[in-house]
C-alpha cells in the first residue's frame, strides 16, 4: 500500500507533462493499493485531476488528519470524499473507496459493509447540494456544488446517541 498517491509536485505519482509515472503503473499492476491519506501536504488538485483524467482511481479514500491538517484542508474524511465528488468520482466509487476497500485491503472482513455478523457500525450519510470551496495543500481551491455530512451514527447496530 502506498499512502499519499494524489502529492502535489514534486513527489507527485504524474510528470511534469501530466503523465503517470512507469513506476506507479507497474506499481498498480503488481497490486499495490493507492491510498489518499489527505493530511496537510498531500493532496493536489492538479495531481488529481491529471490521475483521474487518465483513468487512476484512488482505491482507498482516506484522511490522515492531524493537528496540522484538521483546521484546513483535510478537515476530516468527509470533506476529503466531498472533494473526489467535486471531481467527478461517482458517489458509490467514493463510499466503496472509504469503506469497503479500506477494510479490504486491512484483511478485515467484518468491517466495510453491512451484514449478520458484521461489527455494525454506520454512518448515515447526507449529500447536500449548495455551493463548497474546497481547498488542497498548496492553497488552491475548487468549488463545487455537493458535500457529504452525518446525518446520525449507528454503533454495533444501535442509534448513537442513543435517544
Amino acid at each position: 500500500m502506498i499512502t499519499h498517491c494524489f502529492r502535489p509536485f514534486p513527489s507527485a505519482p504524474v510528470r511534469g507533462d501530466g503523465r503517470i509515472r512507469e513506476e506507479v503503473l507497474a506499481a498498480r499492476e503488481r497490486g499495490v493499493v493507492f491510498d489518499i491519506g489527505h493530511g496537510g501536504g498531500s493532496f493536489g488538485f492538479r495531481t488529481a485531476e491529471l490521475m483521474l483524467e487518465a483513468g487512476f482511481l484512488p482505491d482507498v479514500i482516506s484522511s490522515d488528519v492531524h493537528t496540522l491538517s484538521i483546521n484546513g484542508p483535510a478537515f476530516d474524511q468527509l470533506v476529503t470524499m466531498s472533494k473526489f465528488l467535486m471531481l467527478g468520482v461517482e458517489l458509490g466509487a467514493v463510499i466503496r473507496a472509504s469503506t469497503a476497500a479500506p477494510a479490504a485491503a486491512l484483511g478485515r472482513g467484518d468491517l466495510g459493509h453491512l451484514a449478520v455478523g458484521a461489527v455494525g457500525d454506520a454512518t448515515i450519510l447526507e449529500l447536500v447540494e449548495g455551493e463548497f470551496e474546497f481547498k488542497d495543500v498548496l492553497g488552491e481551491s475548487r468549488r463545487g456544488t455537493r458535500r457529504l455530512v452525518v446525518s446520525r451514527l449507528v454503533v454495533a447496530g444501535h442509534r448513537w446517541p442513543s435517544q
